[in-house]
């Protein structure tokens, strides 16, 4: 079917709708709409043949406030089907048209915005994301949500600090309805803004300006009180300096805000009571802290404990303890190693064996995912690649995740 034909299709369809509006009086119109039949056949012909027709179409619909939608949606489509320089002509047609009513001109600069950001021309998109948040109430805080993902990107975390806070009022002050509650889409703002300081104080640990990253992540903590990564990062700039019991402080309180990240503190939290010689405070500490989040990870890092400290019967006897409550695959291959040193012959060849088997399968199970979208991987990111949340990336749990 020819291009031609398809536009002719679709002209047809769409008149005929918006004359029926017309004819009806059993209600008010509330805005262009095609019948249903009609517009589903008009999304099927736009996704096969969008492309010839699109120019044919924005020529022949007149702009108006009935048909405005119409051109909106088509924009849309095109754009979540890659095809942004034809979504972007159709978004710019109305902004070409005189006489459109604010609403609907803020809503084009909008979704033309969001082409530019589709298409990576960021700065085209911020200077009129910039210019909405100035004069759109309606559109102010959708636009600061794309200036923050713009700056994001970018990582440009002073403009995303900035651009953040002003959108703290509403929710701080507990004035929003919950209808604007439900509209606004994506992470609560202060753990935006905790992660957007703590990459900052990376920055300026970096740079040895201490006192600046310390202040950062204090201000992380204020914005949001269970942010680990700020407790994680505080904590090995205070023994950095030498402040081992500040140090102590801000690592323990990983324990109360997620206890699933226990294991990252404890080797730099036996390295901080060593310096003060408080070696019994460290084991009771971590006995404690086992009882409580009884994980894997904290499973493993107490049995090397105690290889190093008793030897390798203890740390055997410990983990085959664990392992008959909680079995876990990572727990499976470090006893089988530590079977292995004192192993020989056929015993040692089947323990071999069984070690390459196990590692197989922990090789092909994820150790992280995130909370929110599901994604998965190896490595911990602090911002989820698949849902760009921060901090919802955490230790994937169960016998074979473990």
């Amino acid at each position: 079917m020819n291009d031609l034909l398809i536009f002719t299709l679709l002209f047809v369809a769409i008149a005929t709708g918006w004359y029926l509006g017309r004819r009806s009086s059993a209600r008010p119109a509330a805005g262009f709409e095609l019948p249903g039949q009609t517009r589903r056949e008009f999304r099927v012909r736009l996704e096969d043949h969008a492309g010839g027709a699109i120019d044919s179409f924005i020529g022949a619909l007149e702009v108006n406030s009935e048909t405005f939608e119409t051109h909106v949606e088509l924009g849309n489509l095109l754009r979540r089907k890659g095809e942004v320089d034809g979504a972007t002509r159709v978004h710019q047609n109305l902004l070409t048209r005189p006489g459109l009513p604010s609403p609907q001109l803020h809503l084009a600069y909008l979704e033309l915005a969001r082409d530019y950001i589709s298409a990576g021309l960021l700065d085209r998109a911020e200077a009129l994301l910039l210019d909405l948040v100035g004069e759109s109430p309606q559109q102010r805080r959708v636009s600061q949500r794309h200036l923050l993902e713009i700056y994001q990107s970018e990582r440009d975390w002073p403009r995303a600090i900035e651009v953040a806070r002003g959108l703290l009022p509403l929710q701080a002050a507990g004035g929003a309805s919950p209808e604007d509650k439900t509209v606004e889409r994506g992470q609560d703002v202060g753990i935006m803004i905790s992660h957007y300081c703590c990459e900052l104080a990376a920055e300026k640990s970096r740079a040895g300006e201490r006192h600046q990253a310390r202040a950062l992540l204090r201000e992380a903590l204020a914005q949001d009180d269970q942010c680990v990564r700020a407790s994680l990062m505080l904590g090995e700039l205070e023994a950095d300096s030498g402040h081992y019991r500040k140090a102590i402080k801000a690592l323990r309180a990983v324990g109360r805000q997620d206890p699933d990240f226990l294991p990252e503190t404890i080797a730099l939290l036996r390295k901080c009571h060593g310096e003060l010689g408080d070696e019994r405070g460290f084991r009771d500490y971590f006995e404690a802290s086992l009882e409580r989040a009884p994980t894997a990870s904290l499973v493993l890092a107490r049995a090397e404990y105690l290889l190093e400290t008793e030897g390798s019967e203890t740390a055997g006897e410990f983990l085959s303890g664990q392992l008959a409550e909680r079995p876990s695959l990572r727990g499976l291959s470090r006893l089988i190693s530590l079977h292995l040193q004192s192993s020989e012959g056929k015993a040692r060849e089947d323990l071999d064996l069984l070690q390459v088997l196990v590692s197989r399968l922990i090789s092909e199970r994820p150790a992280y995912r995130c909370t929110h979208c599901g994604f998965s991987g190896r490595h911990l990111h602090w911002l989820c690649p698949g849902c760009k949340y921060w901090g919802t990336v955490k230790l994937a749990h169960g016998p074979t995740a473990e």
